[in-house]
């Protein structure tokens, strides 16, 4: 079997022609004259990222996942593959409906017609790892039921595990092969899978996102039925809205476009900065709109990203350094974040950073991409050793996904003039005196927990055989109190003469 498909892929890359990402190297270049020589009769007229992404199709699902995640990894291959790439479509054709049904009775061990009023056996959508029925619950609620293909979890390590042998070739054959590192690149995919594959884990996430815009007029989240998920099948709300694609029909149903647009922004910085958890898989396909209103729905929820709050930071401060054409505050907020070795040379950065910038500003604000000014910064801080995180690709991918849909809705939409407020408002908030309060009222409840145990981890200090060390603490808190006391007695003796001096000039 392992023979068999190894034998097909090398034959559909032979077809494309790409051979050529691997006998570029040195040590296997003479082979190259001898393969264009056997296979003269192919026509390769087009670029080599077009030939790629119409292998990757050939080769089936999996790999057009794989090439889907390869096409954000900007940061580690040429941006002319990259943007091919990133034209791949899961394209895949429904399974059948009885294996369908079966998967549903198998994961609730009952008859289907027990757990749904209505089930409709034709699928509304399939991907690559699972597919969407409508049904109906027996108190009326319309629901989507999403189940996973079956059988789908060994084709995945099949795959996989051909693709982690690929990546140990690449890291042999090149130079660059260990910089590239794609065996890291090989295990955040398999991890991407992997969270795909577990429809509870997205249901949890489709759940957080729900909580998170409880109430908001601008984004919809479907509500999840625990009591129908498992491992292999999520029950939620079925949502009905316009495809965000379709413009057109918005205007007809009287939604207003560029309000649209502005609020797309506005939930992604919701989402990074206030949330720090955000959906990271905004294509248009998994985008409605609420019809006549600027209200986005959103659908499929097995990627979702994460930040920290030194990641936001991060970003705040980059984004705001940058339109402020502040290129040293974007170094120190690369190397106050981490991002860059303590021993790297902030003029050195700081004029890479300057390189990146200073071109964009020769473009009015409305044009600027700021997914590919941090792509950009990516690139240009790939020499000074940073290793970016795959959190910050997720949300490089992300941005990129929404300004290309913000701007498929509105050419003259000003992402700048969308952000900037609520990134100042964001760092205010997190520099000034609500964030004291905000750290005040997260510390409080562990001081409560952390003071009664002060006298048992002194004795356990003790016991340890720091005596010595708890003494000399003790001497240099009795010396501090001793200069404080004799402060505070030099006060005292200026304050009583004062008030002496006072009371005697109002007597006379």
């Amino acid at each position: 079997m392992k023979l068999l498909r190894l034998l097909r892929i090398l034959s559909v890359g032979l077809r494309f022609g790409l051979e050529e990402f691997f006998l570029g190297h040195e040590r296997v270049r003479p082979l190259r004259w001898l393969v264009q020589a056997l296979l003269f009769w192919r026509p390769l007229n087009q670029p080599r990222g077009m030939r790629l992404r119409l292998a990757l199709e050939a080769l089936g699902p999996i790999f057009v996942k794989f090439g889907q995640m390869l096409s954000t990894r900007r940061d580690l291959i040429p941006l002319d593959i990259a943007d091919e790439l990133a034209l791949l479509q899961d394209r895949v054709p429904p399974f059948p409906s009885n294996e369908a049904i079966a998967s549903l009775e198998a994961a609730y061990k009952k008859p289907l017609a027990e757990v749904f009023a209505e089930f409709d056996a034709m699928p509304v959508a399939s991907a690559s790892v699972a597919q969407v029925h409508f049904a109906r619950l027996h108190d009326g609620t319309a629901v989507a039921v999403k189940v996973l293909r079956p059988g789908i979890a060994p084709v995945i390590a099949h795959d996989v595990s051909l693709l982690y042998a690929a990546a140990g070739l690449v890291e042999k054959l090149f130079a660059d092969g260990k910089r590239l590192r794609p065996r890291e690149v090989i295990d955040e995919f398999e991890k991407h899978l992997g969270d795909e594959l577990d429809l509870m884990r997205e249901a949890a996430n489709c759940s957080q996102l729900r909580r998170n815009f409880k109430d908001s007029p601008l984004l919809m989240v479907p509500e999840v039925y625990w009591d129908y998920c498992a491992h292999d099948v999520m029950v939620m709300d079925r949502m009905d809205g316009i495809p965000v694609s379709q413009i057109e029909r918005l205007r007809e149903s009287g939604t207003d476009i560029p309000a649209l647009a502005a609020r797309g922004v506005e939930i992604f910085f919701t989402q990074v900065f206030r949330d720090g958890f955000f959906h990271a898989d905004m294509h248009p396909g998994n985008i409605l709109v609420r019809a006549g209103s600027e209200q986005y729905i959103a659908l499929d929820f097995g990627i979702m990203g994460t930040l920290t709050e030194v990641d936001k930071q991060y970003l705040a401060r980059n984004f705001l350094a940058f339109f402020r054409r502040d290129y040293k505050g974007v170094a120190l907020a690369h190397l106050e974040s981490g991002w860059v070795p303590p021993d790297t040379r902030m003029d050195e950065l700081e004029a890479a950073v300057r390189a990146v910038c200073e071109p964009v500003f020769d473009r009015p604000l409305k044009d600027i991409s700021f997914g590919r000014v941090l792509l950009q910064l990516f690139q240009a801080s790939r020499r000074f050793n940073v290793v970016i995180q795959p959190q910050l690709v997720l949300l490089q991918k992300t941005l990129l996904n929404i300004e290309g849909l913000g701007r498929q809705l509105d050419p003259e939409l000003d992402l700048w003039k969308t952000a900037k407020p609520f990134l100042e408002r964001w760092m205010n908030e997190q520099m000034g005196w609500r964030a004291l309060v905000n750290n005040l009222n997260t510390e409080a409840p562990k001081w409560a927990a952390l003071l009664p145990q002060l006298p048992r981890l002194a004795h356990q200090s003790l016991n340890g055989n720091r005596l010595a060390q708890l003494e000399t603490g003790l001497t240099l808190i009795l010396q501090q109190q001793h200069v404080l006391n004799r402060w505070l007695g030099v006060i005292a003796g200026l304050l009583a003469t004062l008030t002496t001096a006072a009371v005697y000039f109002i007597l006379r």
